[in-house]
């Protein structure tokens, strides 16, 4: 049985971290999340709705796992930071559930007249 078997479905090498911020460079990203293995990328938001956030990728899940374990809720450069393992499917349903209700405003619009 490897180490990896007995960890959550959605724990995985690939980090979602959000409430950064705006002005931190990669190098000190790389520098905080390197402290739990060797990390394979940093990718920073940089579009207005993406700013303050990161995905950091690990080279092994189990880094991935110590580091979403101690980080989460760890206070850096004056804010506390949320970091959440990426979930891609969820962002997918998210999607789909945001087009879905902007349908049925849409609709709800239009019975009342309502532009």
């Amino acid at each position: 049985m490897s180490r990896a078997a007995k960890l959550a479905p959605e724990v995985n090498r690939a980090l979602f971290v959000k409430n950064l911020s705006y002005n931190v460079s990669a190098e000190e990203l790389f520098d905080l999340f390197g402290k739990f293995g060797p990390v394979r990328q940093i990718r920073q938001g940089i579009a207005n709705n993406t700013k303050g956030t990161a995905f950091v990728v690990y080279e092994d899940v189990m880094d991935a796992k110590q580091a979403c374990d101690k980080l989460n809720g760890f206070n850096f450069q004056n804010r506390y930071l949320v970091v959440l393992y990426h979930q891609p499917e969820k962002m997918v349903k998210a999607q789909s559930d945001l087009a879905e209700r902007e349908k049925n405003l849409d609709n709800f619009k239009r019975q009342h007249g309502i532009d």
